[in-house]
């Protein structure tokens, strides 16, 4: 799947069509999600990464994922900013 499509501000989905998460950027072979849907606790204030390799299509202001929500969530790498 090209990533080109994919832009700042398109809702990512799981293959279930839950909300997972914003596009931030595209940084290499990884989706930058955006800091407001980083979740609470221990991960608020955290970017996190999901591979472009779970993009199963662009379709309009979306990106679907191949996998659920639940199941791409724990494919997300976790970043801190200093």
């Amino acid at each position: 799947m090209a990533v080109t499509g994919i832009k700042e501000n398109m809702e990512v989905i799981g293959a279930d069509g839950v909300h997972v998460g914003t596009v931030d950027r595209v940084d290499g072979a990884r989706i930058k999600l955006t800091k407001k849907d980083s979740g609470e606790g221990s991960h608020r204030g955290h970017h996190h990464y999901i591979s472009t390799s779970l993009v199963a299509e662009v379709e309009g202001n979306k990106v679907r994922l191949s996998a659920n929500s639940d199941v791409a969530v724990m494919f997300e790498e976790e970043k801190s900013e200093k």
